[in-house]
């Protein structure tokens, strides 16, 4: 999701001073969730999902999604054109002139309501993957930053330490960054993990940080970045930024939206794919209990069905030859040496009680999971 490439000049975000020592981990199944706030405990298998019959996914532009509330101008998010691209990560002969390898694609779904209609429903709903290298090394999510504020998972490759891919914070500043698929990498880029833990760090409210972010967004890889201002006082809002589409921030409109490895809401059929099994499981999530719509959430980000042919992909994906993009034509990815490696659904409920829970691969054993999950209430 961000990170996991190579490209920076110097040294990321400085690493904070209160991480969390190292965990022994207890081994999960596929599909496990651990309930008992912030700690390791013995994980129970949810029910299995049972989903319902979809219709094929339209490959027509912006397919997928709800309408945008755009600040300050247009309502399309253009592409613009490609300057450079990533290699696949799951490929053996690589068809670009690069050294090696990379090329994270992961994926967020999220449905965003600021009003929730009763004390039941939900102020946020967010699922993710982070599809990275195996032996990429990371911290699991946990507290961090000067006043132990920020919540989310930590890259520690050397010369990235500190960044990371998708965080919250008591403050109710959120932030889910993903790569945007390109063949080569521009190695003297910064490294995009930066983004996400300096808005949770900073004071800066969501749309005026992007908008700082978009007049140095050619200064990165490509990417895509979500930040959003959870506040019960100000009002909740989400503002979305690529920097290979407009060239400024757009405040998203409630509804439900879906991100991959191009623009927001590009209809990349694994992208509509996995947003259905996304709905799906939130409408039955109005009966259930919160331990049990995060399981059924965990279950969609598990979803490995390949969605091919893909026309929007293989378009994108042009410099690739097409069996390393049938690789990545999934919302799980699953190589040998690289694929989703950790889950991450985010609860938001209209009092402000925010249920963060983390799945981790345990090595490169896609059989074996850890699951943490860290309940708090937001301080706006």
């Amino acid at each position: 999701m961000a990170n996991g490439l190579p490209g920076h000049v110097g040294p990321g975000p400085p690493l904070p001073p209160s991480l969390p020592p190292s965990r022994d981990a207890a081994p999960c199944a596929p599909g496990a969730v651990a309930t008992e706030q912030g700690r390791h405990t013995p994980c129970t298998a949810p029910p299995p999902l049972t989903v319902a019959p979809l219709a094929k996914a339209s490959h027509s532009a912006w397919a997928c999604g709800p309408s945008l509330l755009v600040a300050p101008a247009s309502l399309v998010l253009r592409e613009r054109p490609r300057a450079g691209s990533e290699l696949a990560a799951c490929a053996t002969q690589p068809v670009a002139p690069e050294p090696s390898p990379s090329g994270p694609m992961c994926i967020v779904f999220f449905k965003f309501d600021p009003r929730p209609a009763s004390k039941n429903a939900y102020r946020l709903i967010l699922a993710a993957n982070r599809d990275e290298f195996y032996h990429r090394p990371a911290r699991a999510a946990d507290f961090w930053g000067s006043n132990n504020e920020v919540l989310s998972g930590l890259d520690m490759e050397e010369g990235k330490e500190g960044g990371t891919w998708l965080g919250i914070s008591t403050r109710g500043k959120l932030a889910a960054l993903t790569n945007y698929l390109q063949p080569r990498l521009n190695h003297d880029a910064r490294g995009r993990g930066e983004l996400v833990a300096q808005f949770l760090t900073s004071d800066m409210d969501s749309l005026s940080y992007l908008k700082k972010v978009s007049a140095e967004g050619h200064l990165y890889n490509g990417f895509n970045l979500i930040a959003g201002d959870l506040s019960a006082e100000k009002g909740d809002v989400i503002c979305y930024y690529g920097n290979r589409g407009e060239r400024e921030p757009v405040v998203l409109a409630p509804g439900t939206y879906g991100l991959s490895n191009a623009l927001l809401e590009t209809p990349w059929r694994k992208l509509c794919f996995g947003k259905q099994l996304f709905l799906e499981a939130v409408e039955r999530g109005r009966e259930l209990p919160r331990e049990a719509l995060v399981a059924q959430l965990l279950d969609v980000l598990s979803n490995d069905e390949a969605q091919l042919p893909d026309p929007a992909i293989e378009a994108q994906g042009r410099e690739y030859v097409r069996p390393i993009l049938s690789k990545y034509a999934a919302v799980c990815v699953r190589c040998p040496d690289y694929g989703t490696r950790t889950n991450t659904v985010i609860l938001v409920d209209a009092d402000g009680h925010v249920t963060f829970t983390e799945r981790s691969m345990l090595g490169s054993d896609p059989t074996h999971w850890e699951a943490v999950t860290h309940e708090f209430q937001l301080q706006s």
